[in-house]
């Protein structure tokens, strides 16, 4: 008589799963013994911005309130995953959607709960105009992180005004500054050109730290990367998933919404620096890619959505709340709160693919 095994639908899903990743890697593996560390040549500029920066996801209480306990607890859990550094506030939801109180008092909190900690913290200096900016910037001088980024502002529409926005910026910081080159929503200029990035990092030491996400990226990255040591560092960034290609390129580093996976991001970076085993550099970054194509499947904001699920999972955040833009992506005049929902099928997919990035994640828990 036949004996018939029943199997789950989270054990099919892990089955398949592995034998997929397994095949990938075995496929690649023959291209990994070829490749060398990725990140060859002389560290040119600050050595502490380098690597993956993740942007922490801002946390809210019932109330909608910011969370500024579990804010800091999840800096301390960036930290202890060992990434080089972390980023705040900077995505969309956290520069736009936070009021200038909001913003500062987070800034302040985050300070004190890097303090003494390996991890680099890059604090968000940006606004509507030079003026807002400029708050921002003396602002965070005050508290001494170990880097800025600075995005366009919201209000220019050509390369002179950014220009005179960053120069500005220049004559009031003393640390490095990343520019990302692109703008929030309300932003319609194009990003700045690989020019304007060279003259201002020719102009101050504290500039030539490029976070690229403007079209093309590709080519605009191979001219920086050629523009050395006047450009010190170029940053991937769009989520990570052209991170390792840009590497190859001369990309530094990762800035990105994804500080639930910290410890897995610092893995990758390990790898690529090392060289030492190219098959396991391979097989992390598709399982990075596996967990974040999750977008493709479950409804939500790309950079929050079901991550909180897994910032829960995790022990850092207390809910999936957000907030989020109003109309046509205005700026509502009060926050309006949303929670991320997810199906049973939902959860159980994120379980699944969760699972696979085990064996680069950091094992305990730093609130033990």
């Amino acid at each position: 008589m036949t004996k018939h095994t029943h199997m789950t639908r989270r054990q099919m899903i892990g089955t398949v799963m592995a034998g997929a990743t397994g095949l990938m890697a075995s496929a690649m593996a023959q291209e990994g013994k070829r490749l060398t560390p990725l990140c060859r040549g002389p560290v040119i500029g600050d050595p502490r911005v380098r690597g993956p920066f993740p942007i922490l996801s801002t946390p809210f209480t019932a109330s909608g309130a910011v969370d500024y306990d579990v804010l800091a607890k999840q800096a301390r859990f960036v930290d202890w995953c060992g990434s080089p550094g972390m980023i705040w506030p900077q995505s969309g939801d956290s520069v736009d959607l936070l009021t200038t109180e909001e913003k500062m008092r987070g800034m302040e909190v985050l300070a004190k709960a890097t303090r003494g900690r390996q991890s680099a913290l890059c604090l968000g200096v940006q606004g509507k105009d030079t003026e807002e900016m400029l708050a921002f910037a003396k602002h965070v001088e005050k508290l001494e992180p170990a880097a800025i980024i600075s995005r366009p502002p919201d209000s220019g529409k050509t390369e002179d005004d950014m220009r005179q926005y960053w120069r500005a910026l220049a004559g009031v910081v003393k640390r490095p500054v990343i520019i990302q080159t692109s703008g929030g929503v309300a932003y319609k200029g194009h990003g700045p050109s690989v020019k304007l990035l060279i003259e201002l990092a020719k102009e101050s030491p504290y500039f030539g730290y490029v976070k690229e996400e403007t079209a093309p990226i590709v080519a605009r990255m191979k001219e920086m990367v050629a523009a050395k040591p006047t450009i010190k560092r170029v940053f991937s960034a769009m989520g990570g998933f052209g991170w390792l290609y840009q590497t190859r390129l001369g990309s530094e580093g990762l800035i990105t919404e994804r500080a639930v996976y910290a410890d897995l991001l610092a893995r990758i970076w390990e790898l690529m620096q090392s060289g030492s085993d190219p098959t396991a550099l391979q097989d992390s970054f598709s399982k990075l890619l596996l967990i974040l194509n999750l977008r493709e499947t479950i409804p939500g904001n790309q950079l929050r959505g079901y991550h909180l699920y897994v910032w829960k999972k995790r022990g850092v955040f207390k809910n999936m709340l957000s907030r989020q833009y109003g109309p046509k992506n205005s700026i509502p005049a009060k926050p309006i709160l949303t929670e991320q929902l997810l199906s049973q099928e939902d959860i159980d997919e994120i379980e699944s693919r969760f699972a696979v990035l085990k064996p680069y994640l950091k094992s305990g828990s730093p609130f033990a």
